[in-house]
């Protein structure tokens, strides 16, 4: 199996749904942002990106562009050999090959997402990703052109997960997969 790649704004559900699928379909999961994380020593937590912390290490990307270039490098290469799947924000865009898949809500449900997740107020949770929607959008267009967010041209689907369980989209995400190759394929339901 090609590599599935799943994409979107923060908290629209790539992490949680890219593990879903790798256990469903016995693929291997890698999360680009976790792999970003470790190029910072402090990036220990979670939520690290929405953290100051975090808003301080894009401050460096930008002014260092060869840090996502290495990391994007890397992914490339694993991208070629299959059978995995990614959650990163501009894989569809640089990857040739892969089942492209970009994962939609809006700011407001996003942000009850990461509230609750992060345990903060829906408040504090609206204005991390207003911030984190406007700055990856600059960092990418600035690194590789991209309009992130905006131009959907390299997915295969798109899914708007905001009425949807995590588990419901990776299910939708299988079936149209499989549906493409021309077969059915069971899915392993948990409980």
């Amino acid at each position: 199996m090609k590599a599935i790649i799943i994409s979107g704004l923060p908290a629209a559900g790539k992490s949680t749904v890219a593990e879903i699928i790798s256990k469903k379909l016995n693929l291997k999961a890698i999360n680009v942002g976790d792999i970003l994380k470790s190029k910072f020593t402090e990036a220990t937590s979670r939520n690290y990106w929405d953290t100051p912390s975090g808003f301080s290490a894009l401050r460096l990307r930008e002014k260092n562009e060869e840090i996502d270039k290495s990391v994007d490098r890397a992914v490339l290469r694993i991208i070629k050999r299959g059978n995995i799947v990614i959650a990163s924000y501009v894989m569809p865009w640089l990857s040739k090959t892969g089942y492209k898949i970009w994962l939609d809500a809006s700011q407001e449900e996003r942000a009850k997402r990461l509230a609750k997740r992060d345990k903060i107020s829906v408040e504090k949770a609206a204005e991390i990703i207003k911030r984190r929607d406007r700055e990856n959008y600059l960092l990418y267009k600035k690194i590789y052109g991209i309009s992130f967010g905006k131009d959907k041209k390299p997915f295969d689907l798109v899914i708007n997960t905001e009425k949807l369980s995590p588990t419901k989209v990776a299910n939708i995400i299988i079936e149209k997969i499989w549906k493409g190759r021309g077969r059915k394929r069971q899915i392993k339901e948990k409980g």
